[in-house]
């Protein structure tokens, strides 16, 4: 089974087992619209399908995982521990773009990151190891940019930490072998998905209170208009014999149970979070118009095609 390579803050495998519970029995092609860190796609591994992400670095590198496994790993095992120095033979070894000192390899390798789109000509492959190793170095695995779209996450500690991640490198590609990768909009489903298959949605949100509304929601980079087209994409594709299932905030329970859906709601534990004290359990629901008379049987893992 492949597992996710990246960690990634919203990650669904705590929520495997409550998802699946919601899948129908049988389906064609897979869609995943918002894959991120790719905890259902992976546990999956869907014989068919289309997976998308706004982000164009994370879409690279899946698209390095699948196409040139073995090379992305020859790059990681040329990486140096994160608090060794920097390396001279590379930029960046002594300042950053803005003049700030580097303190060590691991903020080397967060300066060529941050500066390789605007520098010289683009190799996608040393992007996606630059990408996998900040992921396995940086504190608590987090992904933030600041408002240039610079990542600005400091070095972890970590005892003996693992970039290269080989095995999840090979297995991750082999899964994704016939998979189509995209980098654009959720809405493309509306195009892709044919009747009788499934797409999963799992869109960004931040965990709202009980009492929050949707007037009141918004997450960074998807607010509220955002949501609103998602439900619009979801009753479509309801409308056009496609199935299903959605993860988000509870906030949103009331409008698309109003469109129809069938919610749940369910608990989820925080995966990543700067205060470890506040990983606590958050307002999560599961939405899906797969009647249960459709759905699988409970501990089924593999999925029958049409």
């Amino acid at each position: 089974m492949a597992e996710p390579i990246l960690k990634w803050a919203g990650g669904k495998r705590q929520l495997l087992d409550e998802l699946y519970a919601r899948f129908p029995a049988t389906y064609g092609r897979y869609h995943e619209p918002f894959v991120g860190g790719g905890a259902v796609f992976f546990d999956l591994e869907p014989s068919a399908a289309t997976v998308n992400d706004a982000n164009p670095r994370l879409v690279n590198f899946y698209e390095r995982v699948r196409d040139d496994p073995e090379a992305l790993i020859e790059r990681l095992e040329s990486f140096d521990d994160p608090d060794a120095d920097p390396d001279p033979d590379l930029p960046h070894a002594e300042e950053t773009a803005r003049g700030r000192d580097v303190e060590s390899y691991y903020y080397q390798q967060r300066a060529r990151f941050n500066r390789r789109p605007y520098e010289g000509e683009f190799d996608p492959l040393e992007e996606a190891a630059l990408l996998l190793y900040l992921n396995r170095t940086c504190y608590n695995g987090l992904y933030r940019e600041n408002a240039d779209g610079g990542f600005n996450v400091p070095v972890g500690r970590y005892a003996n930490p693992d970039w290269v991640q080989r095995d999840r490198i090979r297995r991750a590609s082999d899964a994704l072998a016939d998979a189509t990768v995209r980098n654009g909009d959720f809405d493309y489903v509306l195009d892709a998905a044919e009747p009788g298959d499934l797409v999963y949605f799992d869109p960004p949100y931040e965990p709202m209170s009980a009492t929050a509304s949707f007037n009141e929601y918004s997450a960074e980079g998807f607010d509220r208009e955002d949501q609103r087209r998602l439900l619009d994409v979801a009753g479509a594709l309801d409308e056009a014999g496609v199935w299903v299932v959605l993860s988000n905030s509870g906030v949103m329970n009331e409008p698309y149970a109003e469109a129809g859906f069938r919610v749940d709601r369910e608990g989820a534990t925080r995966a990543i979070n700067s205060d470890a004290g506040n990983r606590d359990e958050v307002d999560e629901i599961v939405a899906t118009n797969v009647p249960p008379s459709e759905r699988r049987a409970a501990g089924q893992r593999d999925l029958a095609e049409f």
